[in-house]
C-alpha cells in the first residue's frame, strides 16, 4: 500500500492545493469507464474539493490512468493498494490519508454515478451549517432510487429497518454509502477497529459517529443504478450486514440512544 505523494509521484501536496479543506473520496475497482467523467463532474460541482481517488489494484488499468488525471489535474490524487480488501478497508485507508492531512470536511461517494455529483453542495452546506455526519438519503420525502429491481430496493429498505429497529438510531438509510463526515467525527473514532465491509461498513461508521452523541443530518438525494462497469455486490455483504447489526447493538451495551464517548 501507497500513502501520500507515493502514490502519486506526479506532485508534491501544498496546503494551497485544498482552499476550503474538503476532501471527496472515491474507492475503485475496475472502473476505468468511469473515473475520468466522475473526477470532472466533481470538480465542477466543488471546485474548491481535493479528490482521493483509493484504487485496489484494479486489473482493468483504473490506476494507471488515474495517475495521467492526476497528473494533469492537481486537485485529484491517487492512493494504490496492493490488493483488493474490500469497501471498507479502501474508505478506512482514505480517512487516515485525509486526517493526516487537516481536511475538515471528508465526503465519501461511489464512482458509478449512482451517487449524483451535483448533490454534493447540499451535503457540504449541511455539514457547514453545522451537522457532524450528514448523509445523502434515498428514503426520506419518499423513495428516490432509479432503475433497481424490486428484491434489492426490498432487501435496503428492510436493512434499514432492521437497523432502526435493533439499534434505535433514528436514521431512513444507515446503508447509504454518500457522506459527509465533520474531521472530529473520524478522530473520534478508532478506525482500526472498524472491521466491516460493503453495507455493513456503512452502518457501523453511522451508528459508532451516532452514539457517540455526534449530531447526523439526512439530506434527500436520488440514487441511480451504476451506468457502467460492473456491479460489486454479493450476497455475503448483506448477511454480513445483519450480524454486524446485532454486533453493534452488544458492543454498547444494548444502548438505544446516544452516549457521548461509548462505542468505538
Amino acid at each position: 500500500m501507497k500513502f501520500g505523494m507515493e502514490g502519486n509521484p506526479a506532485k508534491r501536496y501544498t496546503d494551497s492545493q485544498m482552499t476550503d479543506k474538503v476532501l471527496i473520496i472515491i474507492p475503485t475497482y475496475d472502473e476505468r469507464e468511469n473515473v475520468a467523467a466522475m473526477s470532472a463532474a466533481v470538480l465542477k460541482e466543488v471546485p474548491e474539493a481535493s479528490i482521493l481517488f483509493v484504487d485496489d489494484d484494479s486489473p482493468d488499468g483504473t490506476g494507471a490512468l488515474l495517475d495521467e488525471i492526476a497528473g494533469r489535474e492537481p486537485r485529484v490524487f491517487v492512493l494504490h493498494r496492493a490488493s483488493k480488501e474490500g469497501l471498507g478497508r479502501a474508505y478506512i485507508a482514505g480517512f487516515k490519508w485525509a486526517l493526516a492531512r487537516d481536511y475538515e470536511w471528508i465526503c465519501e461517494m461511489d464512482c458509478d454515478f449512482s451517487h449524483d455529483p451535483k448533490a454534493l453542495p447540499g451535503l457540504l452546506q449541511a455539514a457547514r451549517a453545522g451537522a457532524d455526519l450528514v448523509l445523502g438519503s434515498r428514503y426520506i420525502g419518499g423513495i428516490r432510487v432509479m432503475n433497481w429491481p424490486m428484491s434489492r430496493l426490498l432487501l435496503s429498505t428492510g436493512a434499514a429497518c432492521y437497523v432502526k429497529l435493533v439499534t434505535g438510531m433514528p436514521v431512513n438509510d444507515p446503508t447509504g454509502g454518500f457522506k459527509c463526515f465533520r474531521r472530529a467525527v473520524l478522530q473520534a473514532i478508532d478506525l482500526d477497529r472498524i472491521t466491516s465491509n460493503g453495507y455493513s461498513f456503512q452502518i457501523e461508521m453511522t451508528h459508532t459517529a451516532w452514539i457517540k452523541g455526534f449530531s447526523v443530518k439526512e439530506v434527500p438525494i436520488t440514487f441511480e443504478d451504476r451506468r457502467a462497469g460492473y456491479s460489486k455486490m454479493r450476497a455475503n455483504i448483506a448477511y454480513e450486514a445483519v450480524m454486524m447489526v446485532f454486533r453493534l447493538w452488544m458492543r454498547c451495551g444494548f444502548r438505544r440512544s446516544p452516549r457521548p464517548g461509548a462505542g468505538l
